[in-house]
């Protein structure tokens, strides 16, 4: 009996261990310019939850990553450095490297078809004209893969949409800002520990 156990449990095991484990993504661009940015939500929602943890991020292949573990799950925290027109390399690196399934990533990325703070988790879609959404579906060949959008509006003038989501937070948006990334870190801690179902039915429209 002893050979039997040995040749299944560890694969057991592993099957185990690989669906507790996450990879959580904030799409933004890297450089000092890119720091306060719309475009950039993705990075500072990651990064208010590490702090929140008291850990930090290091540099390694194609991003900056942090890890901690809650309540027996995993959380690899990623920004990529690739930029966002190519966040899918980082996206497909890192899910090949740590084992993980496409159902156990959550894509964080900006939204300009949602008013600001909005925010909108989903199971699936489009890339929605998104350059970082655009290239991880071309790189995982799929749209099936979950993703949080927080909403930074429209509010800009025909012609200027590079240079609004390239741009700084307003003073309202500022003020308002601290409290969004409270909830968008609450949002990556139930999508881990409850799921994406009951997250969808708790944040969104929030």
């Amino acid at each position: 009996m002893n050979w039997f156990l040995k040749l299944f449990i560890p694969k057991e095991k592993e099957i185990t261990d690989t669906m507790k484990k996450f990879l959580i993504v904030g799409l933004g661009n890297i450089g000092a310019e890119y720091v306060n940015t719309r475009h950039n939500i993705g990075f500072k929602i990651l990064d208010y939850s590490a702090r929140k943890e008291g850990i930090s991020f290091q540099t390694t292949k194609f991003g900056e990553v942090a890890e901690f573990k809650t309540k027996g799950r995993t959380l690899i925290l990623l920004k990529p450095n690739t930029y966002m027109n190519l966040s899918g390399k980082a996206v497909k690196y890192w899910m090949e490297k740590e084992n993980i399934a496409k159902e156990n990533i959550l894509i964080i990325t900006d939204d300009l078809n949602l008013s600001f703070g909005s925010i909108r988790i989903k199971t699936k879609g489009s890339d929605g004209g998104h350059n970082g959404l655009k290239n991880i579906q071309l790189l995982l060949n799929t749209t099936d893969y979950p993703r949080f959008r927080f909403g930074i509006s429209d509010a800009f003038k025909k012609g200027r949409q590079i240079d609004y989501v390239l741009g700084d937070w307003n003073e309202e948006e500022k003020i308002k800002l601290p409290e969004r990334l409270e909830i968008g870190s609450q949002i990556i801690t139930s999508f881990v520990l409850a799921g994406l179902s009951e997250t969808m039915n708790l944040f969104n429209g929030k």
